[in-house]
């Protein structure tokens, strides 16, 4: 079981915050905590001695690099790793920003262990996070500015399957994987363009060009 551990780094200049929750997360059988950084200039060193990390716990209010920017620079490094806000900050303009810069979710800092562990595993699976926080209002927001939703090469192919008439277990069968699978298409393409049904999907998909009729 070992090697399904999710490797994670925490970025955040307190010491006390980030070490106490460094030791917390490690307390849970999934985590491995590969390394701490204390801002985002910090982090960049790291990493690069660490690539194999999945997620990377981010504060926003650094010195030197902050939350913001460092998070930028990884998805634009590191496309794969994926990014949690973990932050004091609860107003919309800071989880807007920081969805914008590339992170999968955004938590509060007095979130519970458990709570966070959820989030991470989310991210890890689906690439993002959806809570009261990034709410489908805030999605909603990103999706009317210039930042435009990106899909997978299998998302697309399932947003294709869903214009036919085949039932979500047949669209399964058809690209060869479990219904879970193709339930997460589904879930992920609801979250990215906050819509809630099949026939939305397929509005959307025909209005912008990504269903061949």
């Amino acid at each position: 079981m070992q090697n399904q551990r999710i490797s994670i780094a925490i970025v955040d200049d307190h010491t006390l915050f980030r070490s106490g929750l460094a030791s917390l997360l490690e307390e849970f059988d999934e985590i491995e905590v590969l390394f701490e950084a204390i801002n985002g200039l910090d982090l960049q060193t790291r990493i690069n001695h660490r690539p194999e990390v999945q997620l990377i716990l981010m504060d926003i209010n650094m010195p030197v690099m902050d939350g913001f920017a460092a998070t930028k620079w990884v998805k634009a490094n590191y496309p794969n790793v994926h990014v949690l806000a973990l932050s004091m900050l609860e107003d919309e303009k800071a989880i807007i920003s920081m969805l914008k810069a590339g992170a999968g979710g955004y938590m509060l800092k007095e979130s519970t262990p458990s709570d966070l562990l959820m989030a991470i595993k989310v991210i890890v699976d689906k690439g993002f996070y959806v809570n009261e926080l990034v709410s489908g209002r805030l999605l909603v927001a990103l999706k009317d500015s210039d930042i435009k939703p990106t899909f997978s090469a299998r998302e697309l192919t399932f947003l294709q399957h869903c214009s036919t008439e085949l039932t979500y277990k047949e669209i399964a069968d058809l690209m060869n994987v479990s219904p879970r699978t193709v339930d997460n298409y589904r879930e992920s393409l609801f979250a990215k363009l906050n819509i809630k049904s099949r026939t939305g999907l397929v509005v959307y998909g025909i209005k912008n060009n990504l269903i061949t009729i």
